[in-house]
C-alpha cells in the first residue's frame, strides 16, 4: 500500500484517547475538545493498522452520523484510498477492513445486531444513549482469534441527556480521572474470574488548541448550567436538567441552611412516617422512607433501591414476594413498632399481573400495606419543585439524609422529555423520583414558601445599594425574577 500522511496533529488529550490500553473508554466534557474528531481517527488508523477488522461507528441518528463521523472520515482520507457505500454507510479501506457507521435509536434497533461481531465498537455522544442500548451492543464486541486483535469500547459524550445519569454513574463517578482501573467479574460457565478495564478521560473546550476563539467566547455566554457543561464539562449541572435546584452542600448538613442534603439524625416519635414505593424487576423498584415534621417538612431518612451494584439502571429482577420480605425484614429491624403510611404506583393493585394476585396483595400477607398513589405527573413534579425551594431563611420544604445516596445520584441527572417538555424523561433513571412525588403528592404543600430575602431588592433604590439580585439556576426560579415583590 502507497505511503500517505493524514492531516490530523492530535492534542494532548487525544493522544491519551489514542494510546489508552483499557477495554472501555469514555472521552466526555465539554464541547470542543476535538471527541468526535479523535473518535474518526482511532477507527481510520486502527483499520489501516489492522487488516480484516470490522469497526462499528454509532450515533443515534444517521442525520448525526452524516454531518460528523461520516463527514470527518471521508474528508481526512485520500480519494482513491476508499469505497464508500451510500446505500449501506459502510467504508471499506486496503486490506479488508470496513468502517460501518450506523444509527440506533434504543434498544429495539440494538437488538437487530443480534449475531454480529464488533471488533471495535465506538459510540459518539453516548450520553444520548439508554443503559440497556448500550449494554446490549456490548455483547457484540469480540474477534476471533485468529484476526489477532484486542477488541475495545471507545466512547465520546458531553454532560446532559436521557443517558447523564447511567453514564456518569458508570464513568465518572466510579473512576479517578485518567486512572485505568481493572474490575473482576466471576464467570461461572468459566469457572474463573474475569477482568475487564475502564477509563475516563475528561475533556474541556481549553484542550482544543485548534479551537476558533469565538467559539470559546459563544461557550461563555450561554446560561450558567449549559455553560459549564459544553465550556468546563461539569457534570454536575446541565442544561436540561429538570431539578437543577438540588443542592447537596456539606457545608450546610449541621445548618440544615441553603442544602437538600443533611446529616442523618433519630427520627422524633411524633413525625409521620411514609413509604413511598414505586414497583420495578428489569429495571429497578424503589422504596423510600419519609417523615413529615409537625411544620410539614419532608424528610427522606432511608431507601431501599433494587439496583444491580455498579449498573445503574439495571434491576435485580426479584419477584415480588422476596422483596416484600426484604422490606418487611428491614421494617422490622429498623423500624419497629412505628406507624407507617404506605404510599405506592397505582398499578400494583392490577389483579392480572400473576397467579398469586396483586403485587400489592403480595405485600400485604408480609404485613406491608399500600394506598393508591395520586399518579397525575406534572402535578407530582411542582409539589417536589414546591418542596425544593428554600424559603427565606434558606430551608427547603423537603430535606434528604446524605445515606440516601441514591437519591441523591438520580434525582439531579433527570432531563426533560422532548416530546413532552414540561415532564420527566421516563427514559432516564426515574424510579425514586416517582416514589417520591407519590409521598409529595400525599403530603402537598398548598402555600409554597417565599423566596430568600436577597431575591426580593427594595423598589426604590435610586444610589444602588441594595446587594446585586443573583442570577437564577434554573428555569423554575425564573419567575422569582420575573414577578418582582
Amino acid at each position: 500500500m502507497a505511503q500517505f500522511e493524514l492531516d490530523y496533529q492530535p492534542t494532548a488529550k487525544q493522544q491519551l484517547f489514542h494510546a489508552s490500553g483499557a477495554y472501555e473508554l469514555l472521552y466526555g466534557g465539554a464541547a470542543g475538545g476535538g471527541k468526535s474528531r479523535a473518535v474518526v481517527m482511532e477507527a481510520v488508523v486502527d483499520a489501516l493498522e489492522h487488516p480484516g477488522v470490522h469497526s462499528y461507528l454509532f450515533r443515534r441518528s444517521y442525520p448525526q452520523l452524516r454531518d460528523t463521523l461520516i463527514r470527518e472520515a471521508l474528508t481526512v482520507l485520500p480519494r482513491g484510498l476508499y469505497q464508500y457505500r451510500q446505500q449501506t454507510h459502510d467504508l471499506f479501506l486496503p486490506g479488508g477492513s470496513v468502517l460501518h457507521f450506523r444509527s440506533c435509536r434504543g434498544p429495539q434497533d440494538a437488538y437487530q445486531y443480534q449475531g454480529s461481531e464488533f471488533n471495535r465498537l465506538f459510540i459518539d455522544e453516548l450520553t444520548q444513549f439508554e443503559k440497556e442500548t448500550y449494554d446490549y451492543l456490548k455483547t457484540r464486541v469480540r474477534a476471533k482469534k485468529a484476526l489477532g486483535v484486542r477488541p475495545f469500547i471507545r466512547c465520546t459524550a458531553n454532560p446532559g441527556g436521557l443517558g447523564h445519569g447511567w453514564v456518569k454513574a458508570y464513568f465518572i463517578d466510579a473512576l479517578e480521572p485518567y486512572v485505568v482501573r481493572a474490575f473482576s467479574t466471576y464467570s461461572q460457565l468459566l469457572g474463573e474470574n474475569t477482568v475487564q478495564t475502564r477509563q475516563y478521560i475528561p475533556a474541556t473546550a481549553r484542550d482544543n488548541p485548534h479551537l476558533h476563539p469565538g467559539y470559546i467566547a459563544e461557550l461563555e455566554q450561554k446560561p450558567e448550567a449549559l455553560r459549564r457543561a459544553l465550556l468546563l464539562g461539569d457534570w454536575n449541572v446541565f442544561d436540561g436538567q429538570v431539578f437543577g435546584e438540588f443542592c447537596d452542600d456539606a457545608s450546610g448538613y449541621e445548618s440544615r441552611e441553603l442544602t437538600h442534603v443533611i446529616r442523618p439524625f433519630s427520627i422524633p416519635e411524633d413525625f409521620t412516617i411514609y413509604r413511598g414505593f414505586d414497583w420495578g424487576y428489569t429495571r429497578p423498584y424503589a422504596v423510600g422512607y419519609w417523615a413529615k415534621s409537625p411544620d410539614d417538612v419532608l424528610y427522606r431518612f432511608a431507601e431501599i433501591y433494587g439496583c444491580e451494584p455498579g449498573q445503574a439502571d439495571r434491576g435485580l429482577r426479584q419477584d415480588p414476594r422476596t422483596v416484600a420480605r426484604r422490606v418487611a425484614d428491614f421494617e422490622r429491624r429498623e423500624l419497629p413498632g412505628r406507624k407507617i403510611l404506605g404510599i405506592a404506583d397505582p398499578s400494583i393493585f392490577d389483579e392480572s399481573r400473576g397467579e398469586d394476585g396483586c403485587i400489592a396483595a403480595i405485600f400485604a400477607r408480609e404485613g406491608l400495606y399500600f394506598a393508591p398513589g395520586d399518579n397525575r405527573r406534572l402535578s407530582g413534579k411542582m409539589q417536589l419543585h414546591t418542596r425544593l425551594r428554600f424559603d427565606q431563611n434558606g430551608r427547603p420544604g423537603l430535606y434528604v439524609f446524605s445515606s440516601c445516596t441514591e437519591f441523591i445520584r438520580t434525582l439531579p441527572a433527570l432531563v426533560y422529555d422532548r416530546q413532552a417538555p414540561e415532564d420527566v424523561d421516563t427514559r432516564g433513571e426515574d424510579h425514586i423520583y416517582d416514589e417520591s412525588r407519590y409521598v409529595c403528592m400525599a403530603c402537598p404543600m398548598v402555600n409554597p414558601p417565599p423566596p430568600p430575602r436577597a431575591l426580593r431588592p427594595p423598589k426604590d433604590d435610586p444610589l444602588e445599594l441594595a446587594p446585586a439580585r443573583p442570577r437564577p439556576q434554573n428555569p423554575y426560579d425564573r419567575a422569582l425574577f420575573a414577578s418582582g415583590p
